[in-house]
């Protein structure tokens, strides 16, 4: 198995022949392409796989303004989990945790998929009472969810402080022994293999400049390497989705948000799991290498910039340090910033848009990465039979005017 990866960008143009370093081809666009997706991060490459695998369908490019994968792929924290409340919610992200567990082998590449378990953890009697009701609601969904006292919760992970003489004293956790990590490049870079392999052209540094509608219906795209016509255009750019759905005359329901997050030095293997604190907005895990991995809330501020305020940084570092004492001396490596979509009810939108052949994936917030193989199959699926899937069906644009709402941000305060 080839498991060399591309060592540096490169130019679009530069066609290359096979070759050991080289895990996709970098062509030239073509003039037109049966299906154009805009975003070459994890939801792009997952949606250009399944149009192959699933569907058949092979005219496609992935355009990407820069490097492949190099956007919010590159900036999240790599968790993985389904045990959202919400039947909708729930169901789609079960489907991609089942991906998951099959993803390595469906691709032929080492994703790094370690079902590790996540603890969410309770603070407050209301914390508790949410988190059994969530736990009970992941059951009747199929879901794999437990909950744990405090003395369990040091069981899962022994590092945990489950002192009561704290800000937030730790009451207890949900937790799900499926969930876990997976390395968020190697998903990438494994995806894009796939979709190459296929036949799929994958176009990086090809920024779209503009949408071409005629009577209603999308026609192609502009982009900074020239017009490319279009069957069908599907959206999947993250934070700057909204911005491209405006070039059609499309107004989104979102906000671009920065979502921070740091790694510390390389450590000793100590954190056994993934555990995430919604009232105190800290998540930790440590990675295949041994560097913690630490993320925060949102900051409060629109923005498209993949950096954010200093003082998110130090609330989530006093945070991780009142769970975590034994990680004091610890160095913080780098920090860095992705741009995330919030809709009003923090769930995704998914499916047909008022333009016929315009298509939208976005909204996701702070949960993309986990329904990575998910929301590629069903997003798939909605493109080339132009009808949703029945697990992105609840999931339509409508919903925000016909007030069917997936209500994932009174449900889980925060929905990493």
């Amino acid at each position: 198995m080839n498991t060399h990866v591309p060592t540096s960008p490169r130019t679009p143009g530069a066609d290359l022949p096979d070759h050991p370093d080289r895990l996709w081809r970098n062509p030239e666009p073509k003039k037109s392409y049966d299906v154009v997706i805009v975003g070459g991060g994890g939801h792009g490459l997952a949606t250009a796989h399944y149009l192959a695998r699933n569907h058949g369908i092979t005219d496609v490019a992935v355009l990407e303004k820069g490097w492949l994968a190099g956007g919010n792929m590159a900036r999240n924290t790599t968790i993985i989990r389904s045990n959202y409340l919400w039947d909708e919610s729930a169901g789609i992200y079960e489907h991609a945790l089942k991906l998951w567990e099959g993803l390595a082998e469906e691709l032929d590449y080492p994703i790094l998929f370690s079902q590790r378990g996540v603890l969410n953890l309770a603070h407050s009697l209301q914390d508790v009472r949410d988190s059994v009701r969530r736990v009970e609601a992941n059951r009747l969904n199929g879901v794999d969810a437990e909950w744990l006292d405090a003395d369990g919760v040091k069981e899962v992970c022994p590092i945990v402080n489950i002192s009561p003489d704290v800000r937030y004293p730790v009451l207890g956790a949900t937790y799900q022994p499926r969930a876990g990590i997976a390395k968020h490049d190697h998903v990438a870079w494994g995806l894009a293999r796939s979709a190459d392999a296929a036949g799929i052209d994958i176009i990086q540094n090809c920024e779209v400049t503009g949408l071409d509608v005629v009577g209603g219906r999308v026609v192609g795209v502009r982009t900074n390497l020239g017009p490319i016509a279009a069957g069908k255009v599907a959206l999947c750019s993250a934070g700057h989705t909204s911005v491209l759905a405006a070039m059609a005359g499309i107004e989104l329901p979102l906000q671009s948000h920065p979502l921070q997050a740091l790694v510390s030095e390389l450590l000793e293997p100590v954190h056994p799991t993934v555990v995430m604190s919604n009232a105190v907005h800290v998540y930790v895990s440590q990675a295949h290498k041994g560097e913690l991995v630490m993320g925060a809330g949102i900051d409060a501020y629109n923005s498209y910039t993949q950096r954010g305020a200093f003082h998110i940084i130090q609330e989530q570092m006093s945070a991780a340090l009142e769970l975590f004492p034994v990680f004091a001396r610890a160095h913080v490596l780098r920090t860095w910033g992705g741009i995330v979509d919030v809709s009003p009810d923090a769930s995704p939108i998914i499916g047909l848009t008022p333009v016929d052949n315009l298509y939208l994936n976005c909204g996701w917030g702070t949960g993309g990465f986990k329904a990575t193989p998910g929301v590629g199959w069903v997003y798939a699926h909605t493109i080339a039979n132009d009808t949703p899937h029945g697990l992105n069906a609840p999931f339509s644009l409508d919903r925000f005017t016909t007030g069917a709402l997936v209500d994932e941000h009174g449900a889980a305060a925060v929905a990493h």
